[in-house]
């Protein structure tokens, strides 16, 4: 930290040093948050392996009143779940042959939009991005949160390629999740005879095709599966971080919705949830 100080104090140009400032400022701030969120993960953490709070606060020099408020305020650890200091929500463009422009989809729009609320609410940095409506996207960045599904992307469709265990398929009509382990296929409820309002969603942690990291996917046979795991997630989050960490994994989340809204009512999850390293 003191040699960024030094190297931005000697730029020469105001502007720049302005710049540069405000760069530094933005990333410290980030790693004040993250260090914030490993410092009660780890009082959770040692709490549960059967240490009092009163020889964690010995331990780490602090008073019991301040481990208590650690505890209880700062970020929750749970949001590394999503990302660390900054993450980027992704969704696809599709073209409008009405207004000859590309637009985000409604639902896309909403799933994306509450992707976005909950990573602000556990103090992550957020930006936005979409795939082309040809389908480009570059996933090889940290941070990546993607809603896509396999229609819209090449590169999303290849990346879901290589999950161990779930897999999209086709059938005559239309994309289908299938559980290799069960054999079990998933398709929408509108599909059925009469249709009802549900729908299921993959939702995945991929390795980037560079193999420099990994990327969280969400993708629903139909929009609403996709608006259907963001409330899952949101409401699971703290259970799935628990379970899982960083680690790569796959599941399908099944959603009812409401047929006149689109919102979700109620979702779960169809299949256990994969651990790919035990996979």
């Amino acid at each position: 930290m003191h040699g960024e100080l030094e190297r931005i104090g000697r730029i020469k140009d105001p502007i720049e040093m302005l710049r540069a400032s405000t760069e530094r400022l933005a990333e410290a701030q980030r790693e004040v948050t993250e260090l914030a969120r490993l410092r009660r993960r780890l009082i959770q953490e040692l709490h549960a392996q059967g240490m009092s709070y009163a020889q964690i606060a010995d331990a780490a020099g602090l008073s019991r009143g301040r481990i208590h408020q650690i505890r209880h305020t700062g970020p929750a650890p749970e949001g590394a779940f999503l990302g660390t200091g900054a993450v980027t929500v992704v969704t696809p463009l599709r073209f409008d042959e009405v207004t000859g422009r590309s637009v985000v989809a409604l639902d896309d729009l909403r799933a994306g939009k509450r992707l976005e609320d909950l990573a602000r609410a556990f103090g992550l940095d957020v930006a936005t991005d979409n795939v082309s409506p040809d389908g480009q996207v570059d996933l090889n960045r940290p941070g990546l949160l993607v809603i896509c599904g396999p229609r819209m992307s090449e590169a999303v469709r290849d990346a879901y390629a290589q999950d161990p265990v779930i897999q999209w398929d086709r059938d005559g009509e239309g994309w289908v999740l299938r559980d290799t382990r069960t054999g079990q296929v998933f398709r929408p409820g509108t599909w059925e005879h009469p249709p009802r309002p549900a729908d299921a969603a993959y939702l995945a942690r991929l390795p980037r095709p560079d193999g420099q990291g990994s990327f969280l996917a969400i993708a629903g046979i139909h929009p609403n599966g996709s608006l259907g795991a963001v409330h899952f997630l949101t409401n699971e989050i703290s259970t799935l971080w628990g379970q899982l960490g960083g680690s790569q994994f796959s599941t399908v989340i099944g959603t009812d919705y409401d047929a006149g809204s689109g919102e979700p009512v109620s979702t779960s999850l169809l299949t256990p949830i994969y651990r790919h390293d035990l996979a």
